[in-house]
Parts: C-alpha cells; structure tokens; sequence
C-alpha cells in the first residue's frame, strides 16, 4: 500500500515548488522594488483606465492603450506639478538658509553654553568654529555645493545609480502592466487550482474592496492634513505655508517619514522667517496637535474602520513591518495588514466549523 496518494504527491511538489519560488523572490528582493512601486500604482490606477474605457463618445469607444497614455499622462503631470511646488522653493530658501543657520547655532551656542557649564559639560567651540564647520562641512557655498556633490556621487555611486534606474523602470513596469492588467489577472485565475478558485476568487474579491476603501480612507486623511497644515501654517505668517502645508498633508500616507520631513521644512523655514521664541512655540503646537490628531483619531477611524482594523492594530501593523521590512514595510504595513484580516477571517470561520474545536 502506497504510503502517499497520487493527489497527495502532487500537492506536495507543487507546495514545494511554491516554497521555492518565495525563497527565488526574497533572494531578488533588491531587484524587486520598482516592480513591487509599479504593482501599487497599476493596482491604484487601474479602476480610472476601466472608467476612461467604460465612457462612450458617440460611437467610439476608447482602446485600451489611450486610456493607460492618458492616466499615466496626467500622473506625470500630478508629479510634475508637485515638484515644481517643491523645488523652486528649495533653491530659493538655499541662500537664506546659508547665512541664518550659523547664527542660529550659534544663538543656541551661547544660550546653553551656560547651562551645560553648570553641569561640568564643556563645548569647546566658539561662534566662529562652529559657523566655519557649518558653512564648509554641512552647509557647503557657491564651488563647494558641486564639490560636494560630486563627492557624494563617487562615495554612493552605485546607490545613485540603483535610485535612477528605478524611476526610470518604474514607469515602464508600470505601462506594461496597466495595459495587460485584465490579461495577468485571468492568467493567474486560471492558475489556481480548479477546486481552490472559487474560494480564491471571492478571496480576491473581499481584499479588493476592503483595500478601495483603504485607498480611499487614506486619500481623504491626506487632504484634510494638507488642508490643516497650510491653513495653520498661514495663520501663523508662514510665507511658504501653501507648499509646506501640501508637503506634509501628501506625504501622510509614509507613517512617521512624511510628518518628519514636513516638520524639517517648517523648522527649516521657521529659521529663515523668524526669530523669537514664540514661532517656535508656535511651530510645536501646530505639527504637536496635527501629529497626535492623525496618529490618534484621523488614520485609526478613517483608515482603520474602512479596514475593518482595531485602532491598536495599526498601530502594531506599522511597528512590527517597519521593523521587519525597513522603509518599504512601512509604505505596506496597512494595506497588507488588510489583506491578512481577510485571511485571519477565513481561517477563523474554518477553525470554529473544524472537528478540532468541536470535538
């Protein structure tokens, strides 16, 4: 008597060739980022190339094609703009921010210096070593901002590289995969096995909706924060509130990196426009109560409830694929812990209804 049947040898080698095409996966992870960046955007954007398909203009019907050059159009356009916000600010806040940094540091110099020297802590350095340090190590002028540069690519060439081939390539995986969605999607149905794919496909089903409406909870808390952020920031005479505030709002949805980097450029433009101590008290209150408003009542109630997810879920969800994951858990930490509700669902129904809890 055969110790395994046919269907069970099968299973088997098929399972192992599973196993072995996620070890093959994890093992190209460095490789894999802008397939993975170009599967998120194909996934966001593809409901608007069915929309744009779906529309009749008389008797023409939109091909396929024009519809994914007319939303990656305008998702260049969206990009284009953004930088175009950002950018012209930066180089112009570059000068000022040359020239106020050193005297900041050094302000703040002289006022702990006393302090520290109460404690028996000495700081060496005077105004001059500090400001000299600054303006020819960290905050490099005219030649020295090239040298430094050029320096900067050498030591970190190959990552420059890898960060350049990516923007190039997403956009290419990202063409591809928007105009031969509905195909890769049909050829991966008709791979699953024949008794799983009903269940698989209502599996998708479920995990499809519960990510729409975290796409969307997510999109609202992002304009609410972007709206919030510059209308605070103008209240308190920011000249550069409109960028900054849109800055932060859109950068929500990278839990922790997009509050820092708006809050580098609120501190960096707080240090260019004023000088008492009252903007930065300012400052605090504004990013204090936006961060604790978001991170406690806006991405739990309008991410989390659109997800079906415990407040504390979240939170978990975002430490534990930060630390797992690095920066790109991070970006995925919400929408998978999504996916891996539904599944807990599944597998909870199937355990409740086994003969294992029953009997």
């Amino acid at each position: 008597m055969a110790l395994f049947t046919p269907q069970q040898r099968q299973t088997a080698l098929w399972t192992g060739i599973g196993i072995l095409l996620v070890v093959i996966l994890l093992l190209l992870g460095p490789i894999l980022t802008p397939f993975i960046a170009g599967s998120i955007l194909a996934y966001a954007l593809n409901p608007i190339v069915d929309w744009l398909r779906a529309q009749h203009f008389g008797n023409f019907r939109m091909p396929r094609l024009i519809a994914v050059i007319i939303v990656m159009m305008l998702l260049f356009a969206l990009v284009t703009a953004f930088a175009l916000i950002m950018i012209p600010m930066l180089i112009r806040e570059w000068p000022m921010l040359y020239e106020q940094i050193p005297a900041f540091i050094a302000k703040v110099n002289n006022r702990l210096s006393p302090i520290l020297n109460e404690f028996g802590i000495q700081i060496p350095a005077d105004n001059a070593s500090i400001k000299r340090i600054l303006t020819e190590q960290f905050v490099p002028k005219g030649d020295g901002v090239w040298k430094s540069l050029i320096a900067s690519a050498k030591f970190g060439g190959t990552a420059v590289l890898t960060w350049a081939w990516n923007l190039i390539l997403i956009p290419v995986v990202l063409f591809y995969l928007l105009k031969d969605w509905h195909i890769m999607m049909r050829k991966l149905r008709d791979m699953i096995p024949r008794r799983w794919v009903t269940k698989a496909v209502n599996f998708s089903h479920e995990v499809n909706g519960m990510l729409a409406q975290y796409l969307r909870g997510q999109l609202l808390v992002m304009v609410i924060l972007s709206i919030y952020y510059s209308i605070a920031l103008a209240l308190a005479g920011y000249n550069v509130a409109l960028p900054v505030g849109i800055m932060t709002g859109m950068l929500a949805f990278i839990p922790y990196l997009g509050i820092c980097f708006g809050l580098a450029l609120a501190i960096t433009a707080t240090l260019l426009q004023f000088s008492g101590m009252e903007a930065w008290i300012t400052l605090g209150i504004i990013y204090g109560f936006g961060y604790s408003f978001d991170g406690l009542l806006m991405t739990p109630k309008l991410v989390g409830d659109r997800i079906q997810l415990h407040p504390l879920i979240v939170i978990f969800a975002l430490l534990a694929f930060g630390q797992l994951f690095g920066f790109v858990g991070i970006l995925l930490a919400l929408p998978s812990s999504a996916i891996l509700s539904v599944a807990y669902k599944h597998l909870r129904s199937y355990y409740f209804n086994s003969n294992f809890y029953k009997h």
